[in-house]
């Protein structure tokens, strides 16, 4: 009988491992040989630990499951009986259901992450065989013609960003996968590189070929051990299977790859600090220009890319810029994964296409607040993204759409509260997050966020009569962060905090009336 249980972060952190510890002890008991095929997680995580079982052509799927449930589980596997309560049915219905138009993640959940036999059998190394047989100038136009952006949060153009590096001059280039998830309420980065890293891998040596790179860093972050290993463990079978190495799928082309780890800063997910970092120097940002993609790492052109933007690559050149370009909205093409938490009764990773609405994935999808209060605000983008109340759930899931009500996509992370959120509160958690992380290279930054959480305070503890100037003076400082920050940490902080004041102004006024001294 084979079974499938994912053992990644997530699901472990929910009791994956006791399910599995439970799972061996009821088959050996029964004398039931079991093949167990430990896989990534499939992003939902209300429903999680899963036992997924095929069926006719199906991977049908229990859960959630509790380790005393194993055993009536597997007694219902042995006797076909599928009335079990716990009995999801097919779980690619399930993500039907929801709308998810899974690219990214079609493998996880699938595969055992490392398996190479798994990997070939679901489409892998297509891409890369593609991109070697039509040459580096028509990946570079596949990239750019399939209007993929970058998933990391600027949502830069991918293919101009590879057509940069292809054409500034030396011999010397470097690919650098950002694997510095840092950002409040994201997790896919981690989801990916833990249940489908090879895809990664693959996309990276795309990267590589189209630009004339032959050296690869995979820069990530110190938190996440289990990803580390699994990512080593995927390069060595790489390596073994001739996808990186001086011979890659017996093309000539060469292509090293190195996983370097990162200290905790969050500077750091920031490409160039990223770069400082990666060459052993302090995680501080560089003056632009010059661009990484003309003089990166070590001096040297340097493509850098999210993880998730590197992985969509080789679904790109295996299906056409076409088929990625016809899905998603306006100029957000393709699908965003879209990590939801927070109180809310549906946590998990949806993969969409663009242009789904906010209140849809919230609502619909995420089924409401897990506290059955109602939603007051969601925060969308990570710490430093803006909070939007429930009058602006018509947004569309689109950077421009984003940017035009003063808020920003970033990674796709949506982190909700309900009705009992101090909103004043978390404006001041926002500035004192950026003087905490600030890398200090800049003043509006440095000095700014230190400032803002003093202004903050003063209005929220303040005599009510110096309140609207400590109002005026709080949007002035802001202004001054978006105008003349070096990097986005200075120059996005004002999003939370600022929306915080244009949709949430009576948290502001919540002072201690008393008389001015």
């Amino acid at each position: 009988m084979k079974l499938f249980v994912s053992t990644d972060s997530s699901s472990l952190s929910i009791g994956a491992q006791a399910v599995i510890d439970s799972l061996s002890d009821a088959a050996r008991r029964r004398n039931i040989p079991v093949d167990l095929v430990r896989t990534g997680s499939r992003g939902l995580f209300w429903l999680e630990p899963m036992i997924e079982y095929e069926h006719q052509g199906q991977r049908l799927a229990f859960g959630p499951v509790t380790p005393v449930e194993v055993p009536n589980i597997l007694d219902a596997l042995v006797t076909g009986n599928r009335q079990h309560p716990l009995n999801l049915g097919p779980v690619e219905e399930l993500f039907k259901t929801q709308g998810q138009q899974r690219v990214n993640f079609r493998r996880c959940g699938e595969i055992a992450p490392t398996s190479w036999s798994d990997y070939l059998a679901t489409g892998g190394s297509r891409g890369l065989l593609r991109a070697l047989q039509i040459g580096p100038a028509a990946v570079i136009e596949t990239v750019t013609r399939s209007g993929l952006r970058g998933r990391g949060g600027a949502g830069f153009p991918t293919g101009v960003k590879w057509r940069t590096t292809w054409h500034a001059a030396g011999a010397t280039k470097y690919i650098v996968g950002n694997a510095d998830e840092g950002d409040s309420g994201t997790f896919a980065d981690r989801m990916l590189m833990e249940g489908d890293p090879l895809s990664l891998i693959e996309g990276m040596v795309i990267a590589g070929f189209a630009v004339g790179a032959e050296q690869g860093y995979i820069y990530l972050r110190s938190e996440y051990p289990h990803a580390q290993q699994t990512l080593q463990a995927a390069i060595d079978v790489a390596y073994t299977n001739a996808l990186l190495g001086n011979n890659i799928l017996a093309s000539g082309q060469h292509f090293d790859l190195q996983i370097r780890i990162g200290a905790g800063a969050y500077i750091c997910g920031e490409e160039t600090a990223l770069l400082e970092s990666l060459e052993g120097k302090r995680g501080t940002v560089r003056y632009k220009p010059p661009l990484p993609a003309v003089h990166g790492v070590f001096g040297k052109p340097t493509v850098v890319n999210n993880v998730i933007t590197l992985a969509t690559v080789p679904a790109i050149l295996a299906e056409g810029a076409e088929a990625y370009a016809a899905i998603g909205h306006d100029t957000s093409r393709g699908t965003l994964t879209v990590q939801l938490c927070g109180n809310i009764r549906h946590p998990g990773l949806y993969e969409l296409p663009f242009g789904c609405t906010l209140g849809h994935v919230v609502e619909s999808l995420g089924g409401g607040s897990a506290s059955g209060r109602p939603i007051r605000a969601v925060q969308v983008g990570g710490p430093l993204g803006a909070y939007f109340p429930t009058t602006l759930f018509d947004t569309p899931l689109d950077y421009e759409a984003f940017a035009e009500r003063s808020g920003m996509i970033g990674h796709g992370g949506i982190v909700v509260f309900d009705d009992t959120v101090d909103m004043a509160e978390q404006a001041r958690l926002a500035m004192g997050f950026c003087a905490l992380e600030s890398c200090g290279k800049c003043t509006p930054c440095r000095i700014g966020a230190v400032r803002g959480v003093e202004v903050i305070e003063r209005i929220l503890t303040g005599c009510s009569s110096e309140r609207e100037r400590n109002l005026l003076l709080l949007r002035d400082l802001c202004q001054t962060m978006l105008d003349g920050s070096l990097c986005a940490l200075g120059g996005l902080t004002p999003y939370p905090v600022l929306s915080a004041l244009n949709h949430f102004p009576e948290d502001f006024a919540r002072v201690a009336e008393r008389p001015a001294s």
